[in-house]
């Protein structure tokens, strides 16, 4: 019997590593960024053609590599960032392990320029599927420039299951200000196609963020710092007020390295509990320097999730700096009033040699209030009282009440009374059984069409419970009904029509709004806009990320236009597709949770008929479009045993 096990080529071996390390050009841009740092660089420039597609450029002034070190570099496991397994656990670097140049290579067509500091003559090495194809020198400027062509040439399958050039190119930004946010010592560039996105000198911390995010982030950010024995904490957080649905930025570095963790995002929430409206998040861009030794960085291939030894105690730190410094900011000043020149002048002032005398009181030692006054009491304390004294009629006084009484009206709520025997005879009134099909309750598609309208039923009656749900009988039971869900349910429906007929009715302001974008939001704009105007809304670039709103969809009347806009753009955003239809589904319920009614908002019995009979003209009325459940039926025979 042959042997069947036999050791891969490098080729092969490069390219599985490669599905780890390498999975769309923003991996590509983190590992050569990364790079560039770990080589000192004080300028790094990025440049993208095609989201990456094309090329990704990467230019530093790093301390380059010599020919030797140039063509090793793209070996598997060739690093000059550690050499023995001690030096996993004293990591003070961003790159160690030696996969990212050599999956890179294995799976894009790569040229390497670079030269060190002092050497007068760099090298320049073309690399296409993990085969070096030249080697040769060259005269270059200092530092590494790496050219990134055609990624996943030779792997179609990779290729093919690319977003958009918009969502990759959101993605490279991504990636791309989680490396801004830790280094603000260094000056980066960023082009996508010839036109530049970032420019940003060295700076501090705070203007970094102000750099990446916009102005008007300076207003919402408070510091936030902290040092103990075992971890340091530093960064901002943002104040309350500033928090939002969609869009939060929320940064973790831990040593300079960025970081996923839940379990320190539920520290950040915990501390704005009890501060915070239901759903809505806060901004946070949280620094921890602690000993290299007490964490992990070597549990996934992105080194994006790090394990910490002292988690729980981190924590509890955590949480309670982020609480102290909430604390500093609604801590309420101290008033001190300052009487000085409220009296005015020192002539209105009164002289401290007058002696003030306390006010008199004229009152009338012989007032009885149950006796009747005599007209001996004095004109002027009782200049209105009749002098003479008349029987009160009381006897008249209620008869004509009692007269008033007995012609009344009825009240309106006995006009609504039911009879008991309209209470029997209930179940053989027209109800919504019609919009129901079997014992599962589950309404088919369509079922209310050309169905006789809730307001022309004049036996229909519904109730609204605690301004939440709707409450109506059906033959089975009783019907409940989220009137929220069932809202998001009818505009979800409505703003996906406009946006497929491009038939909308656009409300324009009378005062313009503005909205700030990030660089990664207004790039990915583009993507969007159409839809957006065929929503309703009308917007004008002005330039830096800023954009104008003019219009507005109608009937969103009451909301934030601009707030609005940026949650619609982050969700599209976060959704983490390229696909138009997606897209769409993601900017109308957005759109359709804005606008919604809130619970607690009191109906009357026309708006209540009209919700529910646009709720059941719709193609599915069980669930709204993000699967929450609109209606629920309690069974007749439930009912009864409460009663048993």
């Amino acid at each position: 019997m042959s042997d069947i096990i036999r050791l891969l080529p490098d080729s092969v071996a490069n390219q599985i590593a490669a599905g780890e390390v390498i999975q769309r050009p923003a991996s590509v841009v983190k590992e050569l960024v990364e790079n560039a740092i770990d080589a000192d660089a004080s300028e790094i420039h990025l440049l993208v053609t095609d989201a990456g597609r094309t090329c990704v450029q990467v230019i530093d002034n790093g301390k380059g590599m010599s020919e030797t070190d140039a063509r090793l570099s793209f070996e598997r496991h060739a690093t000059s960032k550690i050499q023995t397994a001690k030096d996993l656990f004293a990591l003070h670097t961003m790159g160690f392990r030696g996969e990212a140049l050599a999956s890179i290579a294995a799976v894009a067509q790569v040229e390497l320029k670079t030269r060190m500091r002092q050497e007068e003559v760099g090298t320049l090495i073309t690399i296409a599927g993990s085969a070096v194809e030249s080697q040769k020198p060259i005269a270059c400027p200092a530092g590494c420039n790496f050219s990134i062509n055609n990624l996943f040439f030779n792997v179609p399958a990779r290729r093919k299951f690319l977003k958009s050039n918009q969502t990759e190119l959101s993605n490279i930004m991504t990636e791309f200000e989680r490396i801004l946010l830790v280094h603000p010592d260094i000056l980066f560039t960023l082009h996508s196609n010839d036109v530049e996105l970032f420019n940003l000198p060295s700076c501090g911390l705070r203007q970094r963020i102000i750099q990446v995010f916009g102005k008007k982030i300076n207003q919402q950010i408070i510091p936030v710092e902290v040092s103990t024995t075992l971890i340091e904490i530093s960064g901002f957080v943002s104040k309350p007020e500033a928090a939002r649905k969609k869009g939060a930025h929320q940064y973790f570095f831990v040593n300079g390295r960025y970081m996923r963790h839940p379990y320190f995002h539920r520290a950040v929430m915990e501390a704005y509990e009890k501060i915070l409206p239901l759903g809505e998040q806060v901004s946070y861009f949280i620094y921890f320097k602690v000993d290299p030794a007490n964490i992990d960085v070597n549990i996934h291939p992105t080194k994006t999730e790090i394990k910490f030894e002292n988690e729980t105690p981190i924590w509890q730190i955590l949480s309670a700096a982020i609480k102290e410094s909430l604390g500093k900011f609604n801590e309420v000043p101290s008033i001190d009033f300052d009487t000085e020149g409220m009296l005015g002048s020192s002539a209105e002032q009164p002289s401290q040699t007058v002696m003030m005398q306390p006010p008199t009181v004229s009152f009338d030692p012989t007032y009885n209030p149950f006796a009747i006054p005599s007209p001996k009491a004095s004109p002027q304390l009782y200049p209105d009282i009749n002098r003479t004294s008349k029987k009160v009629e009381w006897e008249a006084l209620y008869g004509g009440l009692e007269k008033a009484q007995s012609k009344a009206p009825s009240t309106p709520l006995d006009q609504f009374a039911p009879t008991l025997e309209q209470m029997r005879n209930e179940d053989k009134l027209e109800s919504m059984d019609s919009y129901l099909t079997d014992s599962s309750e589950h309404l088919e598609l369509g079922s209310m069409m050309g169905q006789k309208s809730l307001t022309e039923n004049k036996n229909y009656h519904q109730f609204q419970f605690k301004g939440k749900y709707i409450l109506t009988s059906v033959k089975s039971g009783l019907m409940l009904i989220d009137q929220r869900r069932a809202h998001i349910r009818v505009l979800y429906d409505r703003y996906r029509t406009q946006m497929n007929e491009s038939k909308s009715v656009t409300q324009k302001v009378l005062f313009p709004e503005v909205v700030d974008l990030s660089p990664a939001e207004a790039a990915f704009l583009g993507n969007v806009v159409n839809d957006m105007t065929a929503v309703g809304f009308d917007l004008s670039d002005l330039g830096g990320g800023s954009y104008s709103i003019s219009g507005v969809p109608s009937g969103i009347e009451g909301l934030s236009p601009a707030r609005l806009v940026q949650e619609m753009v982050s969700t599209a955003m976060h959704s983490g597709t390229g696909v138009e239809e997606k897209i769409r589904d993601s900017l109308a319920l957005t759109m359709a949770k804005a606008s919604a009614l809130v619970y607690g908002q009191v109906l009357n019995s026309e708006e209540t008929a009209n919700l529910m009979n646009s709720l059941f003209a719709c193609a599915i009325p069980n669930y709204t479009p993000d699967g929450k459940v609109i209606l629920s039926v309690i069974k007749e025979n439930d009912i009864e045993k409460l009663f048993h």
